[in-house]
Formats: C-alpha cells, structure tokens, sequence
C-alpha cells in the first residue's frame, strides 16, 4: 500500500509500504477515508520529538471502514464507519479503569523511552515516534487498529465524514482542555491558540457554561474563524500586549480559566521569544514556553490553568512564583480519547457542535508535502490539511 512517510526533518515522501495484518485477536485493519494533520505532527517534522526514525508512517487523527477484524473484535463488522481515538488504549489497566487512557500502562511496547524521559510510561499513540510505542500512523491507506474494542466507534447514521474525522483528536482534546479548566456558569476562558483544537476547546467551553471565551493567536484569520465559529472575543499578540489587554477585559481580575492549546513551539516577540528559540536551536531547552508563562501570569487568583499543547521536555524560566502565590491549579495532559468521543458524536449529531468548518484542504497523499508545508505556513487560511489516501492512489 501507499503511505506518507517521515524522511527527515520537513522531508515527507509517499512511500511503498506493507500492508497492516491483524497480530493480536483485538485488532481490527481499517481501510482509512480520511486523515487529517495535527499540529503536534509538526513537531515530528520539525524536528523536536525524538525517535522518529526514516519510513515511519505519520498520522494520529483518522477514520475509516473496517474490514476486517481479529477473532476477539466483539464490536465491529466489515463495512462499519469508524472514527478512531488516537491514543491507544487497553481498556482493562488501572488507568484505563479510571478513564485516564492515555496514561495506560499496557499499549506501549518501547516503554522503557518514556521511562527514561519522564520517570514513567505512557500509553502508545498512532504515528507518534517510537516514544510512543512505533506504531503506524494514519496517512496510509490502511491502518491497523490495536485494541479495536476501546479505541474505535462506531459513525451514526447521517453524519458527514468532514463533520465526523476530528472527534479522532481535535475535538477530545479541545473538549478535554475545557473539562480540565474547571469551568463554571459565567467563567471567562481564554484559549491561546486559535488553531483546530483551540476552536474545540473554544466550543467546548461554551458547552460547559462558560460566560465569555477569549481567543488569543497572531494570524488574523484564525482569529476571524475564531469570532464566526467559535463566538469569541479576539485578542492578536502581535497588536497588543496580552496581559494587560486581559486584564482589561475582565475587570482588572484575569480570566477564570486560561488553556494553553499551543505548547513547545509558541511564536511570540521580545526578548522572551529570542532566549527560547536560541535555546531551544541549540538543544538546551527542548520547548518554547511562552504561552504557559501568559497564562500564568494572566490567570487570576485560584483560577485554573488547562495544558493540552504538547510539551516534550524540559522548559525554564516558569512563573512559579506567580503560580504558587495566586493558589492556581493546573491541569494537563495528553487526550483520553475514549472517555470522551461518545459523547462529542453525540453533540454532532445533534447539531451542537460541528466541526467541519476546520476542513479547509483536502488533498491526496501524493500532496503530502504541499498539505504539510502549506498547514505549518499557515498558506491560504488553512486550518486544517485532511488526506483522502483512496483519492488519487490505488493500492500497490
């Protein structure tokens, strides 16, 4: 089969591949429709997540149909529509047990990576480095799915494929940043970071209550989709100074609740930006932390901080100060995928959500790089570049 893979640093290639095979009674193989690029893959092609190694297959967030199925596949038939979490999971461990699936103890099988990074073990995630267990990834025109029973569900009826493909990641993350913020009836939300999952934790926030929602971004039309789509307020980095602006806003108090949907590679200005680039170039600081800083020094006192921008190591110069004399809390980590994605089906379905607006590109994998390229420049207002990989390409 076809499928997109990392070559090296921002050099994608669309490579022969052997097609997935079912290894464990709990797989499932999906033929996938459509598969979207995350921002967090860009830290894989820029060169800032380790253990990407050349031929990997990238891709986290995607659907598909089955067809075909491991003997213990209870769920799932040949034909069903699925969307699947990215996050791989078990569904029997003590996380698991406790929702918490993207901590699971049993769906890694390079744990002793992570072990030596962050003094413990995560769960695997598709097309995430071998980190993250070395699975292939989603830009392929066929993907196996471990553990298929907990990580996929079934598509309702009606539902368009564009309205349905981000409920794999963008929108349980959002969903999760916002049910991490602690978010009441008449909470002000700032959300740094107008991209496809700021959108989401934006929706989010307004299902859980929330009395304004503040989006914070520099490119002026993710800032418009933000005020259309999202029914923010709108703040530019580049126009004004955030904190201050923040303040103003609310009263001279700060936002209730600030989430930080950005993580390791925040653009900015000023000296701050300078000292974390420099660093971050000469591998002494692995993340660019700039938005963490803002949004402990705008959150007011005893709010919460809600970190789902992907962080992969060690950052200086955090506020603690700051953090631990206004009492904040934090909250943080990577999506537990399905503990959420019945319900943000049923919020589509419903037509409370829909986040089909984030499809502004589709294109074959033969356009990876163009999709890529154009998605980390930020070209022509894309929000998001989504494959079809059966589009211009037959199986080899």
């Amino acid at each position: 089969m076809k499928a997109l893979c990392y070559n090296s640093v921002k050099d994608l290639r669309v490579e022969n591949v052997p097609d997935p095979e079912i290894i464990s009674p709990k797989d499932m193989i999906v033929r996938v429709t459509l598969s979207s690029v995350c921002g967090s893959d860009l830290h894989i092609i820029n060169g800032f997540i380790p253990t990407v190694k050349a031929g990997d297959v990238l891709g986290h967030e995607f659907m598909g149909e089955v067809v075909e199925t491991g003997r213990d596949v209870r769920k799932f038939v040949k034909g069903d529509r699925v969307v699947v979490a990215s996050v791989i999971a078990c569904g029997e461990c003590h996380y698991c047990n406790e929702q918490s699936f993207s901590l699971c103890d049993n769906t890694n099988p390079n744990a002793y990576i992570p072990e030596k990074l962050y003094g413990d073990t995560m769960a695997g995630i598709f097309g995430y480095t071998h980190a993250f267990g070395g699975y292939a990834g989603s830009h392929a025109q066929y993907i196996r799915v471990p553990f298929a029973d907990n990580g996929a569900f079934k598509v309702p009826e009606g539902l368009q494929d564009d309205s349905v493909i981000f409920c794999s990641d963008a929108f349980p993350t959002g969903y999760m940043a916002a049910d991490m913020a602690n978010i009441k009836p008449g909470s002000v939300v700032a959300v740094w970071g107008a991209g496809g999952v700021g959108q989401m934790a934006m929706q989010s926030a307004w299902l859980m209550g929330a009395e304004r929602v503040i989006a914070i971004d520099r490119e002026q039309y993710r800032l418009g989709v933000a005020k259309e789509k999202s029914k923010a307020e709108t703040l530019n980095f580049t126009e004004v100074e955030i904190l201050e602006a923040l303040k103003d806003l609310t009263g001279g108090r700060g936002p209730d609740c600030c989430i930080d949907a950005v993580g390791m590679e925040a653009s900015g200005s000023g000296f701050g930006y300078a000292y974390d680039k420099a660093k971050q170039w000469a591998r002494i600081e692995n993340d660019r932390p700039l938005v963490l800083r803002d949004a402990i020094m705008a959150c007011r006192k005893g709010g919460t901080v809600s970190i789902v921008g992907v962080y992969s190591g060690f950052v200086d110069k955090i506020p603690m100060g700051a953090a631990m004399n206004k009492a904040l809390n934090f909250r943080m980590g990577q999506m537990h995928g399905p503990k959420y994605i019945p319900k943000l089906l049923e919020h589509v379905q419903n037509g409370e959500v829909d986040p089909s607006f984030l499809v502004t590109h589709k294109m074959g994998l033969d356009q990876g790089q163009q999709g890529y390229d154009m998605f980390t420049k930020k070209e022509d207002n894309c929000m998001r570049v989504v494959f079809d990989p059966q589009k211009t390409m037959q199986p080899a």
